[in-house]
């Protein structure tokens, strides 16, 4: 996309509260916007609503609209209503990583000064980092695969290529940060591990200014808890992604706070929360819109190269947590409606001081 086009957004707002947190993001994206990004948005139904809608969780239409987009927004999807589906709604996400190869989940985990206290651990300093899953191989995809009342089997499989693409992305967002990757995996035991060091290591030559080491994923689920700021980007498999990805979530307080990035070597990357649909709280006005709104902040950043407009929504988002005006999930009384206001008013009002300095 050229910066003098158009950004072609589609819009996936799902099932469960869903609706709700894409509606404040969108809000958002509005507000910081305005004559300064000029984007369209295609609203298209995913997930539960399209099984009820089409019949299958991803429509071809639907998948047609992503394709076609310079960036996906997903807000989430699922629940017990189609629990007996012929196919559940997640079926759709999966197979749209897969249509699009989004084969490397980037999530980062951000924990400033004035957000400790969210925390429950006593952080010594403020945290930063960014985990690299791989996405589309490893013991969730490999075959044989088998299942019986006396024996399973699951099984493990890298190839080469799949590591060495998601390594070099990884260390290609690390000269953006702090010029540091760690390896997680489990060497000492895992043939596949052993394989991941080989081809990450030919990876880390190519990039000298980077420091790389490695960790085991045992050590690395233990130092996540007691010293999290020792760590930049974190590069892994999918199996130790999945849970490292979610534990370092909780490490700021909710689940309600983190963003995503599946991405792949070219065509367009899927921004989301990672957190669930969180059907029982849907329509309440209860969910935390911020892990949704950071998802924007994400997409204007890396598909669109608007940092700046990206900075104005964190900036927004921090300020409004130190205040206190926060959901349930954080401890606080605020409503979905009332955090993203805060949000947007704090944009506006430091739009507002900024032009007045600059008479």
């Amino acid at each position: 996309m050229t910066t003098t086009s158009v950004a072609q957004i589609a819009v996936l707002a799902g099932d469960g509260v869903g609706p709700e947190i894409m509606t404040a993001a969108l809000a958002v994206l509005k507000t910081v916007s305005q004559d300064q990004f000029q984007y369209q948005l295609q609203a298209v139904p995913f997930g539960g609503i399209a099984i009820d809608q089409c019949g299958e969780p991803l429509p071809a239409t639907t998948l047609a609209t992503c394709q076609a987009s310079d960036a996906v927004l997903l807000a989430a999807v699922g629940g017990p209503k189609w629990d007996q589906a012929p196919q559940r709604p997640e079926a759709g996400l999966l197979a749209l990583r897969q249509a699009l190869n989004l084969f490397a989940n980037i999530r980062p985990t951000r924990i400033t000064e004035a957000n400790q206290h969210y925390s429950p651990l006593k952080l010594a300093a403020p945290v930063d980092f960014v985990i690299f899953r791989e996405l589309t191989s490893g013991i969730y995809f490999g075959q044989p695969r088998t299942f019986s009342s006396e024996m399973a089997v699951d099984t493990m499989r890298y190839q080469r290529e799949e590591i060495a693409r998601i390594a070099r992305l990884a260390f290609q967002f690390a000269t953006t940060r702090s010029q540091h990757v760690t390896l997680v995996d489990k060497a000492n035991v895992l043939a596949s591990s052993r394989l991941w060091r080989q081809v990450v290591a030919a990876i880390a030559a190519e990039f000298p200014a980077v420091t790389y080491d490695t960790k085991y994923v045992d050590a690395t689920a233990m130092q996540l808890i007691a010293h999290p700021e020792q760590f930049d980007v974190i590069l892994t498999a999918n199996l130790f992604g999945d849970i490292l990805s979610d534990e370092a979530a909780e490490i700021t307080g909710s689940l309600g706070t983190i963003p995503s990035i599946s991405q792949g070597s070219q065509g367009p990357a899927l921004y989301e929360p990672i957190h669930g649909s969180a059907p029982d709280i849907a329509g309440q006005s209860r969910a935390n819109p911020i892990a949704m709104i950071r998802s924007v902040a994400l997409m204007l950043a890396h598909s669109f190269k608007r940092t700046d407009l990206a900075n104005e929504i964190t900036t927004a988002i921090d300020a409004v947590m130190a205040a206190g005006i926060v959901t349930p999930d954080l401890g606080g009384s605020a409503t979905t409606t009332a955090v993203t206001a805060a949000i947007i008013n704090h944009i506006q009002e430091s739009r507002e001081v900024y032009a007045t300095d600059h008479v």
